[in-house]
């Protein structure tokens, strides 16, 4: 093997803890970088529909006193209306541009993994996104500016996204036992951001206004800067350092067995549309419905914010986590573990069924306000149908893509999320268009529809998967 394709050294610290430091840096750059995002997400739509498209403003989140307010002294906000649904309400309307922005922070990671992959490298390039997406929370306290601070977003989380993530790979030699119990630490610091995050950006949103939330994400992404940047020399070289080392210049042509790879996660990633757009409801109408039809407690003094609910999902990630590996591990000894492919099907049905706790929370609230019980029962099923399906792509791709593409690949990966993105903010248009407990119901059938896609696919996948990598690095398929 190439000494420069090496990770870095065995270590003490490693022998400690099992894995390379680089991957501790990795995580708490990225749990940093989803406290920016998450919280931003977090208050996207209620900022939208409370305070910018209004002409009577909520001054602090949540709160009673108000102001008056122009919305058409946000740049672009009268062209953009014309591209949206015209029968639609503030909240279908702020449900579509949800939506695309969700969508987009999830297309520009495909053109931010081949600028890496060819140009700049994955280091350079994740220093890039981590810059413009702290310029764009900050630009957020402008409101005039708020199309372009999504726009800033949507860049640097493309040059950001897909590098961080195929960096944890290279901590780890092909056929590496530990690099998907390294993906599972990684996804806990993703799910660490979310958990706290809202805490932190909801209530200085809901205390102290609206832009202090934005201002805090902005802070979390600087400090993930400082520390990806203060510990390079933890991380394994990126594809660009490899192929200066070995003076690569010529391009190899891809083999039919990398093109059958290629493909067939292309197809794995198509079937993951329809997830993500039932799973991405939680921060879009799971968050509106958390916000006026539930009663959140008050506990020792403290009033629980309608925010606060965008952090129960990665919370149940914490108690979940730990148990799914478990059960796995216990069914692998049994012979019994479902393959990868299989698993994000189980996940999809989850997803779908987790649902079915809405339809019955509608019809028992009707159009008051009712139980915290029925939105929180169901993002614990939903993260269920997370967990099998999320973590299990992302080592999957950095196993099976072709070495020299890898980054290109991880975008692909997430440009699944774009289209469930975009899809998700149109089925958000739905919400106040036709009953609660048949939207709800029309999320399970899409949940359940998507596991049986990939259940029929099981078997062409796994062939198509099955090339000399995939084999040689034991990929349970």
């Amino acid at each position: 093997m190439d000494p420069s394709a090496l990770p870095v050294p065995m270590t003490a610290f490693e022998r400690r803890f099992g894995h390379p430091p680089g991957l501790y840096v990795l995580f708490f750059t990225e749990m940093w970088e989803r406290f920016s995002y998450y919280g931003m997400r977090g208050l996207l739509k209620l900022y939208m529909v409370n305070y910018l498209f209004v002409g009577t403003r909520q001054i602090l989140q949540g709160g009673d006193a108000r102001e008056a307010g122009d919305p058409s002294a946000v740049m672009g906000w009268t062209t953009i209306q014309g591209f949206l649904p015209a029968d639609a309400s503030i909240q279908g309307q702020a449900s579509v541009i949800y939506g695309w922005y969700t969508g987009l922070v999830y297309m520009t990671p495909l053109l931010g993994g081949l600028i890496a992959d060819r140009y700049l490298g994955q280091r350079r390039t994740v220093v890039v996104g981590g810059i413009l997406m702290a310029l764009g929370h900050f630009v957020m306290a402008f409101e005039n500016q708020f199309f372009f601070a999504l726009l800033l977003l949507i860049l640097g989380n493309g040059a950001f996204k897909p590098n961080i993530s195929t960096q944890v790979g290279n901590l780890y030699q092909p056929g590496d036992p530990r690099r998907d119990g390294a993906f599972t630490i990684f996804y806990m610091g993703i799910n660490l951001g979310a958990f706290l995050t809202n805490f932190i950006c909801g209530t200085l949103a809901a205390v102290y206004g609206w832009h202090y939330g934005f201002a805090a994400a902005g802070v979390g992404m600087v400090l993930g800067l400082i520390i990806y940047m203060s510990g390079q020399r933890f991380l394994a070289p990126d594809n660009r350092m490899k192929k200066a080392a070995a003076h690569e210049v010529a391009k190899e042509p891809m083999t039919p067995d990398e093109w059958r790879r290629v493909g067939a996660l292309v197809v794995l990633c198509a079937l993951n549309i329809v997830f993500w757009g039932v799973y991405e409801q939680q921060g879009n109408t799971m968050q509106t419905w958390a916000d006026e039809q539930t009663i959140w407690p008050n506990i020792l003094g403290i009033q629980v914010r309608s925010t606060w609910f965008q952090s129960f999902n990665p919370f149940c990630i914490f108690l979940l986590a730990p148990v799914l590996d478990i059960f796995w591990r216990w069914q692998n000894r049994r012979g019994s573990e479902p393959s990868s492919v299989s698993k994000m099907a189980i996940g999809s049905v989850i997803l779908g069924l987790s649902f079915i706790v809405m339809v019955v929370g509608a019809n028992v609230v009707g159009d008051g306000q009712g139980s915290m019980f029925w939105p929180l029962f169901c993002t614990l099923l939903l993260t269920v149908g997370e967990l099998y399906l999320s973590p299990i792509g992302l080592s999957l791709v950095t196993k099976v893509s072709p070495i020299r593409i890898v980054s290109m690949m991880m975008g692909m990966w997430f440009l699944s999320s774009f289209f469930g993105g975009l899809l998700s903010g149109y089925l958000g248009v739905l919400y106040d268009q036709i009953p609660k407990e048949s939207f709800f119901l029309l999320l399970t059938g899409l949940g359940l529809a998507t596991g049986a896609a990939m259940w029929a696919f099981n078997k062409p996948l796994k062939r198509a998967l099955g090339g000399t990598q995939a084999t040689a690095e034991k990929v349970a398929l």
